[in-house]
């Protein structure tokens, strides 16, 4: 697919990935920043799990106890999910569809729009093989310490969940092996930008 669209719409598609606390969302708002639009798989998911979203109907009928005033809590869902890979394939086969759709939109806008580069922000981008959909793909990467308390800081969120979701996750080592660029969060914004427009600066050049 990357290769499609960098051939026919003259723009590079960029995967950006890493584990949760890694500092995804935050090098997504740098790089938006800096002009290049974004597109959030996990806000795709958002979009169809709230009132009146396309898959709530759908993942109702699967999780009925996660309905609330017409929309999925994603906070019960996981309870459902997480440790569950048959329960968690039932309701990816619901969600990807309409995460598909949302991508292809944003792709197709971003061609109107003639950007030179798009960063998709996909959390479980390795863990789904679809590495080689990109151009290049991004890992944001910081020390455990500081990727836990960055998720043990949001609220709702108990040291239990977290192992829970890093478990899911692939370990941030191989995530580093796989990426084309690494990048440190851990020393700050300032230096995270610094990193992220070095980075940009080399693939727009390419």
């Amino acid at each position: 697919m990357s290769e499609t669209i960098k051939r026919k719409n003259r723009m590079l598609a960029l995967g950006l990935t890493g584990g949760i606390g890694m500092g995804k969302s935050t090098a997504a708002k740098a790089l938006n920043a800096m002009g290049f639009p974004v597109y959030h798989a996990d806000y795709a998911v958002h979009e169809a799990l709230r009132k009146g979203g396309k898959a709530v109907r759908q993942v109702a009928r699967l999780f009925p106890e996660a309905l609330r005033n017409g929309a999925i809590d994603r906070k019960i869902l996981g309870r459902f999910v997480f440790g569950h890979p048959r329960k968690l394939k039932q309701l990816e086969k619901i969600l990807h569809p309409f995460v598909w759709q949302a991508e292809a939109a944003f792709l197709k806008q971003a061609h109107r729009d003639k950007a030179s580069a798009v960063i998709l922000e996909i959390p479980l981008l390795f863990e789904t093989g679809g590495e080689g959909r990109f151009d290049a793909v991004l890992c944001v990467t910081a020390p455990y310490a500081i990727q836990k308390a960055r998720v043990l800081a949001r609220p709702g969120m108990t040291e239990a969940r977290f192992k829970a979701i890093r478990a899911r996750q692939m370990k941030d080592s191989e995530k580093r092996k796989k990426a084309d660029y690494i990048i440190h969060t851990g020393k700050g914004l300032a230096d995270t930008r610094k990193q992220l427009k070095r980075v940009m600066k080399h693939l727009l050049k390419a």
